[in-house]
């Protein structure tokens, strides 16, 4: 028999996700007799409420994205490992993980399911190709580079129609996420490029945001809502309310009013969607595995009181992929989830039984919404500010959950710069950028990719085969930022 039999094992415990809930659920287990393995499909913790300001120039990546394994390589008992799970099972205890087409195995004893949520299209998901979302680095990236690339494009268009398209921009959604985006585009083309281009002026440019429902920032209230939209339209954005997109292509979106039914067009080359949210797919595994467990209407896990799923008290769920009522899909939500799932677990390796575990409790910290620099929305409990006050409250938050000293260090100086000067310093973009989603649609459907490429990309040349600028309506410089 060898020697290592004969020493008890540790309690294994999984984290799936490296977002604010599984981070802080590692974190809370630090000194428990426990060993973890965290398994994430990204190498980097990322803090996503900043990511608007990576895709408008604010903020560099590294700055909202540390290393996960850098995060936590003083804690010792945390094993990291990169994976797309692709697989649960409750009943044996393992977490199946793929990476470079090998599957890997993970056993646990507690399992802690924190995979987040994705941009939802409401089953348009071929919108993503021309309206990319707000949930990962990659789309902050690309966004930036259609953004400036719009106005690269404007400055070298001949005829104002297509020069319009290209100097419009359509946020679709007006909840924290589209408004914090639609005030930075604006700030953006009114401040930080203002005289930079000799064929455009940058202030003309059109930013409209666009929503179904008939408020701005409809969960935080009317007073705040009507605050955030008075600021906005101040600042030149338009905003269409009870306007419903139907449809999203290459050269601008299809709005359909609520009230009447009606339809119209906006010509728009840059498009963001922040309209909407779905649940991990692990969600629909989850409840597919254990009986009586289900989803709600985003794929979320609709969870026992002490957020397990049904008849496994050892498999918990939090952050985006938890339904509870009262819960928003925040990072109070999933830092306070994760936190209570990793006091669940030590708990039981001190021998509480799990029907002794108090149900969960959420403590509403408050939202929060910036709308441009000096100015943002703010609730706590019944308390509603706005204005400087409420910009200064959003910034000592966001500084306070920020990963490690030096990010905190490098965002106040970089705000410093951006909010009290015009220079952005993370103005760099890519043709690539805006490409990288149609490469990865190739290797699934080359030829639908390359009939999007002939949408998004040249569709005239010269004799000779070269790309003409400026040629007419329709050139490759029209065509490429989408």
């Amino acid at each position: 028999m060898n020697a290592d039999n004969s020493v008890a094992q540790r309690h294994r415990v999984v984290v799936i996700g490296s977002g604010f809930g599984g981070l802080f659920a590692c974190k809370h287990l630090r000194k428990a007799d426990v060993d973890i393995t965290l398994v994430s499909k990204t190498s980097t913790h990322l803090f996503q409420p900043l990511l608007y300001q990576v895709a408008t120039g604010i903020l560099s990546v590294g700055e909202i994205a540390p290393a996960t394994r850098i995060v936590l390589r003083k804690q010792k008992n945390v094993r990291v490992i990169m994976g797309e799970v692709t697989d649960i099972d409750v009943e044996n205890g393992t977490v199946t993980s793929r990476l470079l087409n090998q599957d890997y195995y993970t056993p646990f004893d507690s399992l802690i399911v924190a995979a987040g949520a994705q941009q939802s299209y409401f089953g348009n998901d071929h919108f993503a190709t021309y309206a990319p979302g707000m949930k990962t680095i990659d789309d902050a990236l690309e966004l930036r580079a259609r953004i400036l690339g719009s106005f690269e494009e404007a400055e070298l268009a001949t005829d104002p129609e297509t020069r319009d398209r290209f100097m419009t921009f359509v946020v679709v959604g007006a909840g924290p996420t589209g408004v914090e985006l639609a005030g930075q585009i604006a700030e953006l083309a009114d401040r930080t490029l203002d005289g930079s281009f000799r064929n455009i002026d940058t202030r003309d440019a059109r930013v409209i945001l666009v929503e179904g429902a008939g408020a701005v920032l409809a969960p935080m209230g009317p007073k705040l809502g009507t605050k955030a939209k008075q600021r906005l339209e101040k600042m030149g954005v338009e905003i269409q309310l009870n306007a419903i997109v139907t449809n999203v292509d290459a050269r601008g979106v299809t709005i359909k009013d609520a009230k009447d039914g009606s339809e119209r067009r906006i010509e728009s080359a840059c498009k963001v969607w922040s309209a909407g949210v779905q649940a991990s797919e692990l969600g629909k595994i989850l409840a597919e595995k254990s009986k009586g467990t289900e989803t709600d209407r985003a794929g979320r896990v609709i969870v026992e009181q002490d957020l397990t799923i049904k008849g496994y008290p050892n498999v918990f769920v939090v952050g985006d992929l938890m339904s509870v009522p009262g819960v928003p899909g925040q990072a109070q939500g999933a830092i306070q989830g994760g936190t209570y799932a990793a006091k669940a677990i030590k708990d039981g390796i001190a021998g509480h039984k799990p029907e002794e575990r108090k149900p969960f409790k959420y403590f509403d910290k408050g939202s929060m919404a910036t709308v441009s620099r000096f100015n943002a929305v703010c609730q706590v409990g019944k308390l509603e500010f706005s204005g400087f006050i409420a910009w200064l409250a959003w910034l000592g938050l966001h500084l306070w959950y920020l990963v490690g000293f030096r990010s905190r260090f490098v965002t106040v100086l970089e705000w410093f710069v951006s909010f009290l000067g015009r220079h952005r310093g993370q103005m760099a973009a890519t043709e690539q950028w805006v490409f990288a989603r149609l490469a990865l649609e190739a290797l699934d459907d080359p030829d639908e990719a390359r009939q999007l490429a002939k949408q998004i990309g040249s569709e005239s040349s010269s004799g000779n085969g070269k790309s003409v600028a400026n040629e007419k309506p329709g050139s490759s410089t029209e065509q490429r930022a989408g």
